[in-house]
């Protein structure tokens, strides 16, 4: 990364028109190493408490194994996917515990000192990459509709208001095993921005609007108006929506003091 930058971020979480919150999201620095993050957002399904008991297990894990992770000696591609693994793992046995359920999808990025940036996720919960206003990268549907857009069978835009565009190939808790897809991104630079977020955040905006508010608004503006924005587009009939965004800026210019002139009034 750029010598000398400034990190920004902020979350969002909001329950939209459901009657209960089943999304969970994080932001989470490292208890010894400045500079290191780990974003995270999990979308719960599988009913009322179910759900939200899914996406509680993966911000508990994420938790609990990012505070254990050491960026100098570490691996954080596979801190991610042990992530991914021990949630899927305790999700399961909830299941048969509870008579449940409960299943999540994960969407993580992990920054380490210095700019190294990793992704992994899983479901429909997505990632995205931009550079001022372009998107240089976003992560790919665990999805039915996202199956047919890559067999060229639908559009993107087809694929947003297609009735089965809420069915997932992958995520937590099932009986088969989930699919995480991982990414590298080597050094993010000043201008960059990161935003991981729920299809409830998502599914109301394309990828220009999202990177002008993202390159326009701070994080809390963005986030704030991001969640304003798809409850007024949602009319009535909204998901839960949770959202994570990380953004690289120019360091702060301090002024020097002039105290020989200061002194000088006294």
């Amino acid at each position: 990364m750029d010598k000398g930058y400034r990190l920004s971020a902020a979350t969002g979480l909001h329950k939209g028109d459901r009657d209960y919150q089943q999304d969970q999201v994080a932001l989470l620095t490292h208890p010894r190493a400045s500079g290191c993050l780990l974003g995270v957002v999990a979308d719960g399904m599988g009913g009322r408490t179910g759900g939200r008991k899914a996406a509680d297990q993966v911000l508990l894990t994420a938790r609990q194994l990012f505070e254990r992770y050491d960026p100098d000696t570490d691996d954080a591609a596979a801190l991610l996917r042990q992530i991914g693994q021990e949630a899927h793992l305790v999700i399961k046995l909830t299941a048969i515990a509870a008579e449940q359920e409960p299943h999540s999808t994960m969407a993580l990025f992990l920054l380490n000192p210095g700019g190294e940036c990793h992704w992994l996720h899983c479901g429909d919960s997505r990632i995205h990459h931009f550079r001022g206003t372009q998107l240089v990268r976003r992560s790919t549907d665990h999805s039915y509709v996202q199956t047919l857009v890559a067999q060229g069978q639908l559009s993107e835009e087809e694929a947003n208001d297609h009735p089965q565009s809420n069915v997932l190939t992958s995520c937590l808790g099932t009986e088969p095993e989930p699919t995480f897809t991982a990414q590298f991104i080597p050094r993010l630079q000043i201008g960059d921005t990161l935003l991981a977020c729920s299809d409830g955040v998502w599914h109301y905006f394309n990828i220009e609007e999202l990177g002008s508010v993202l390159n326009t608004l701070n994080p809390r503006e963005a986030s704030e108006f991001l969640i304003q924005k798809a409850r007024q587009r949602a009319n009535g009939v909204g998901d839960n929506l949770s959202l994570v965004i990380l953004k690289v800026e120019p360091p702060v210019e301090t002024k020097p003091t002039r105290r020989s002139s200061l002194a000088s009034l006294n």
